[in-house]
């Protein structure tokens, strides 16, 4: 949900409980008054009917006094607590029950005790009450539909600033030379994160030329020292005077500065990929770069007797050639690597997928970790960093890499 959808959540249930809760306070408030009001009438009802039993000696009838309405019951006991009391009774004037209110007291004429009722008409108050209900359910509408609207238009037009500044962020590429553009906002909040992003993309970039400048220097550093072993190794293997053991030792010497060499390589593309600085796109056919690939790999395929099953569908992609290229050769080598003697390599090449199959191990490998750099084989003599230029090249062309294990065929498929 987004920051503007929780705030209006926020602020219209804010806003609808205040509403509510007020409304409740006001309607006790209403009613409150309006009964001390009758109460008011009555107290003067209660006056007038006392003055007219003093005055005529008498009690009064029904409707003696006015249209209200006047009962004396005769009782053993005088009840000498007054009260007031909401009731309805019937207006021979007027069909149906009608809203009242009441005041019962007693009160003793000639020797006699007499509960008497004086009710009077309520139906103006009933219907303030129910105008004011309606006006406040109303103003309740109409505010929280002036709040929505408020929310909907111009805090998108307060956040206009922010979207803006995602934009930006989102937007902004460490290896290109372009600066980030600040923008002049009206809200100081957004003017200081601007300020910060500005500041922060700068700091970023600077760091990120001097890993780049110290990352290719030291690989180009290391290249020579690599060259100038390996040129010795050659001179010293040609030596027909050296022993047996030295030979061998030599030997070693020779595969470890060809692994390092392979991995500093390895380590500088890796970079290279992860900070996208390979931007070479072209329309490439990958089932002519698979037979093309195929045909390179014909010789190693031979002298493992291994048995290649290609099923290709003509597919082209938008993609940097050097970068198809690695992919296909870690893939393949490692299929052949990694495979037996007289196995078998499945590749199928549909309009979604790339799969290719090899026998080998019985045991499936962690399909998480293989991905990981440095993740290889206790048998393999690489630097365990095939599979993740892999992963990375699939990262940088959009597509997903994903392993299984089927019916003892390590297979990997690169999903378009």
């Amino acid at each position: 949900m987004k920051l503007a959808a929780h705030y209006n959540k926020v602020n219209i249930i804010v806003t609808l409980s205040v509403l509510v809760i007020g409304a409740v306070i006001y309607f006790f408030a209403i009613n409150t008054i309006t009964d001390n009001r009758l109460d008011e009438e009555l107290g003067e009802e209660v006056s007038e009917v006392i003055t007219y039993i003093q005055q005529h000696k008498q009690l009064p009838k029904q409707f003696d006094i006015d249209e209200n309405q006047v009962e004396f019951i005769k009782t053993n006991l005088l009840n000498s607590k007054p009260r007031y009391f909401d009731t309805t009774y019937v207006n021979p004037r007027k069909s149906g029950d009608k809203s009242g209110r009441a005041f019962e007291g007693g009160l003793s004429f000639k020797g006699d005790n007499y509960r008497f009722r004086i009710i009077i008409s309520s139906e103006s108050t009933v219907y303030l009450k129910q105008i004011i209900t309606a006006i406040t359910l109303i103003l309740m509408l109409v505010v929280l539909t002036i709040l929505s609207l408020a929310n909907r238009y111009l805090l998108n037009d307060l956040w206009k600033p922010f979207f803006g500044l995602l934009a930006h962020m989102k937007a902004f590429n460490v290896s290109e030379s372009s600066t980030f553009k600040l923008t002049n906002n009206k809200v100081d909040e957004f003017n200081d994160l601007d300020n910060a992003i500005g500041v922060m993309s700068s700091r970023v970039k600077s760091d990120f030329q001097n890993l780049k400048h110290f990352t290719e220097n030291a690989s180009h550093e290391m290249l020579t020292p690599l060259a100038v072993i390996t040129s010795k190794l050659d001179t010293l293997i040609q030596d027909e005077t050296l022993k047996k053991e030295h030979f061998d030792q030599i030997q070693d010497i020779y595969a470890a500065a060809g692994k390092l060499s392979r991995l500093n390589q390895s380590l500088l593309l890796l970079v290279k990929i992860e900070n996208n600085l390979i931007a070479d796109n072209d329309t490439l056919n990958l089932q002519q770069l698979i037979n093309d690939k195929l045909r390179q790999f014909q010789e190693l395929l031979t002298s493992k007797e291994i048995q290649i099953y290609a099923e290709l569908e003509d597919k082209e992609v938008v993609v940097s050639k050097y970068l198809v290229d690695i992919l296909l050769n870690n893939l393949l080598s490692n299929a052949i690597r990694h495979n037996q003697v007289k196995g078998n390599i499945n590749i199928y090449l549909t309009e979604d997928r790339l799969v290719i199959q090899n026998s080998g191990s019985a045991v499936p490998l962690d399909g998480e970790a293989i991905f990981d750099r440095f993740q290889k084989g206790s048998t393999s003599d690489g630097a365990g960093l095939g599979l993740t230029i892999v992963k990375n090249i699939c990262n940088v062309c959009g597509w997903d890499m994903q392993y299984l294990f089927i019916n003892n065929l390590h297979t990997f498929s690169i999903v378009f």
